[in-house]
């Protein structure tokens, strides 16, 4: 079993727009086209069996819109994906999307603090800590070297002060910052991804990066639709780890997590 645990999606008629706005950001060579075929083709022709969805609301009128968007996906396709709803810090009533949210089905949260221009652990950001503590988890997008919204030190912070929440720091905790990351977590609380990461860690950098965070939670993911799915899998299967740690990586983690909250 693998599931690929982030995986940005677009509804068709806007995908190559939103796809191009990733690829402008990060100056970096977009895979895929966003679309939900795609990664269901794609994802499957490379042995991927689930896949955990997101999106993520540029400005808060979006969330309604994108919750629905995902919800309508994982309801099609409720034996193939995971959903978690977007959230914006300047969304006036997050108490009652979050329970929206969670009767259409989704998991847990998304944030982008680059994107959506916020710091990590600033004040209006905490509404959205308190409502999802101990209620579902948060995946960030944690880490870039040139700004100060979601630097390592902001997401540890958090963690400390909600010992109750589960987050999901992205990218090892820390996208081109991955040497603040491994030394700001201390906390139990936080997971991390693979995404977009294995691309610039040697096998041996990761390994010493699961061993910081635990085995336990490390997820695997792609960051689709950035990079190539089989290269994704082939730098994983690089990795130093006992066939029990590329298990727990590759679904077992992500679904003991997910089952604490059903």
């Amino acid at each position: 079993m693998i599931i690929d645990s982030h995986v940005h999606i677009f509804p068709d008629k806007i995908a190559e727009k939103a796809v191009a706005g990733i690829r402008d950001f990060y100056d970096l060579a977009m895979r895929y086209d966003g679309r939900l075929d795609t990664i269901l083709t794609e994802g499957t022709k490379a042995g991927v069996d689930k896949f955990l969805i997101l999106s993520v609301a540029t400005v808060p009128e979006q969330v309604p819109g994108i919750n629905n968007f995902l919800a309508q996906c994982v309801n099609e396709h409720s034996e193939r994906l995971i959903g978690f709803c977007a959230m914006h810090p300047d969304f006036e009533d997050v108490e009652s999307e979050i329970d929206r949210a969670e009767k259409l089905g989704l998991k847990g949260i998304k944030l982008h603090p680059d994107f959506q221009r916020f710091e990590i652990d600033s004040e209006k950001a905490m509404r959205i800590y308190r409502a999802a503590e101990g209620r579902m988890p948060v995946l960030v997008h944690t880490g870039d070297f040139r700004t100060d919204y979601s630097s390592p030190e902001r997401m540890a912070r958090v963690a400390e002060m909600f010992p109750k929440l589960d987050i999901i720091g992205a990218h090892f905790g820390g996208w081109s910052e991955w040497k603040e990351s491994e030394q700001s977590y201390k906390t139990k609380n936080v997971y991390v991804d693979t995404s977009s990461s294995l691309y610039e860690l040697s096998p041996d950098e990761a390994r010493k990066m699961i061993d910081h965070f635990g085995a336990d939670h490390v997820f695997f993911g792609t960051d689709f639709p950035m990079w190539d799915i089989p290269t994704e899998l082939e730098r994983f299967s690089k990795l130093p780890l006992s066939d029990e740690e590329r298990e727990m990586i590759l679904h077992k983690n992500l679904e003991n997590l997910l089952a604490k909250y059903e």
